[in-house]
């Protein structure tokens, strides 16, 4: 890759709005600007380069990403007298220039495939007067991201997309029309990389795509994603986890793969958006209430200690309280240890958007919060067994509120807090994986303490 000389020595920020394939991106982003000899820093208001990296899933934000770009506006001027704003991800891919009628400081905007645009795009923004946006928004004959270098936000842990893209059309969802259809990397390409962040000292990683279960359709004609799971596995890699997982695809032969490979974490995300079999259909989700329960079950069989978590809409149009209630009771009859909840947020762009509804707004949030209420008791109880307990964690780093307390995620990815253990610094402990003894189970977390050495 040439290196801009309009960049060297530049700082750079980059700011992440999203999905953990945004979060992946961003240390793609990271990783050219290093390359080019910019400068990475803590402080937007520091920074030569201002990038963000943005969502466009729910309206939220979109407005985070209004609000925060537009105020770089009047962010003091950096040391070097000039300041280039960025704009990637799925906002951007969706809106190309039109961005700047709501950010009108955006001097470069660059689409999900159009990473390695992005030096020579802020290099003619840095020799431009600021009146005109370098735009990029290219999808076709676009290599994958994982082809850049990165700079990673933990050196323990890598995000690896095996596939980019959705087939599904969810009527509700943006992303099949800002990240294209689907598109499989090779399972050699996918191996080769975990083989290497392996001998790099990385003991996790999580693997991306819209769709896992369909992994490889597009390349081998049919989906391969339980033998991608065994042949990463078979790297050496001591814990492997994945994003997203849609039910229709999730088949038998994934679920023996996860049983039968250690490294495989005993936690699935699932979403299943909402327990309305009608609404479901609606949403063109292509499964039923009762066949994502059957689903649960062959899963609970086959793997009994597996922590389950979710994804869950309230409000899609035209939900009743009947809809509402089955989601309650799917949710009871699932069991999840935790879920992601939202208010529906219609898209532009998307069928569900056209969908009339005259549900007020009061009805919706009372809902949202008796969902809410139930997710937060069905926390706890999933976490009292964990209660005395021994759970392996691996340690990410100090709690933001106490120096002498560490956080890590257990292999059910539930979160853990724990004392620095004597004799030991908290920096050396990072990345590192230490068994916990569970004494307390709260809603959202485990504490304990540590027994035995670390590893």
């Amino acid at each position: 890759m040439e290196h801009p000389v309009e960049l060297v020595g530049k700082t750079y920020y980059v700011k992440t709005f999203g999905c953990q394939m945004n979060l992946h991106d961003s240390e793609r982003v990271a990783g050219v600007l290093d390359e080019c000899g910019c400068v990475c820093v803590d402080d937007p208001d520091q920074a030569d380069i201002v990038v963000f990296m943005t969502c466009c899933v729910r309206e939220k934000a979109d407005q985070h990403l209004y609000g925060q770009a537009s105020a770089m506006v009047s962010a003091p001027v950096p040391p070097s007298g000039r300041r280039v704003v960025a704009i990637g991800g799925c906002i951007a891919q969706r809106d190309g220039e039109k961005i700047r009628e709501h950010v009108a400081c955006a001097d470069v905007v660059f689409g999900t495939s159009a990473l390695a645009s992005l030096p020579t795009l802020l290099a003619d923004a840095f020799v431009g007067d600021g009146s005109r946006v370098a735009v990029d928004t290219v999808e076709e004959d676009r290599p994958f991201s994982t082809d850049l270098p990165s700079h990673r936000a933990q050196r323990f842990h890598a995000w690896v997309p095996i596939m980019t893209g959705c087939n599904n059309f969810c009527t509700y969802c943006i992303v099949p029309y800002v990240r294209g259809r689907e598109k499989s990397r090779t399972m050699e390409a996918i191996v080769s990389e975990v083989e290497q962040l392996v001998s790099d000292g990385v003991r996790e990683v999580t693997l991306l795509g819209q769709n896992v279960n369909s992994y490889g359709r597009n390349i081998y004609g049919e989906p391969r994603f339980a033998e991608l799971l065994r042949r990463v596995a078979a790297t050496g890699i001591e814990r492997i986890r994945f994003t997203s997982s849609n039910p229709k695809d999730l088949d038998d032969e994934v679920i023996r793969a996860m049983a039968e490979t250690p490294a495989v974490m005993p936690h699935l995300h699932l979403a299943v958006q909402s327990g309305s079999t009608r609404v479901l259909k609606a949403m063109n989700r292509r499964y039923t209430r009762e066949g994502y329960l059957e689903l649960v079950g062959r899963l609970r069989a086959a793997m009994p200690d597996l922590a389950l978590s979710t994804d869950i809409i309230v409000g899609f149009p035209g939900e009743t309280e009947e809809d509402f209630e089955d989601t309650l009771s799917l949710v009871r009859e699932a069991g999840f240890s935790s879920a992601f909840t939202f208010i529906y947020s219609p898209r532009p762009g998307t069928p569900a958007a056209e969908m009339p509804d005259d549900t007020p707004r009061e009805v919706i949030q009372e809902r949202f919060d008796r969902l809410a209420e139930l997710v937060a008791q069905q926390a706890h109880d999933a976490n009292q067994s964990d209660l005395h307990q021994l759970v392996s964690v691996l340690v990410e780093g100090g709690s933001k509120k106490d120096g002498g307390v560490l956080v890590g995620h257990s292999e059910k990815n539930r979160t853990v807090h724990f004392s620095l253990p004597e004799g030991h610094a908290a920096e050396d402990l990072v990345g590192r994986i230490v068994d916990v003894r569970v004494e307390e189970a709260r809603t959202w977390y485990l504490r304990g303490s540590v027994e035995g050495e670390p590893r």
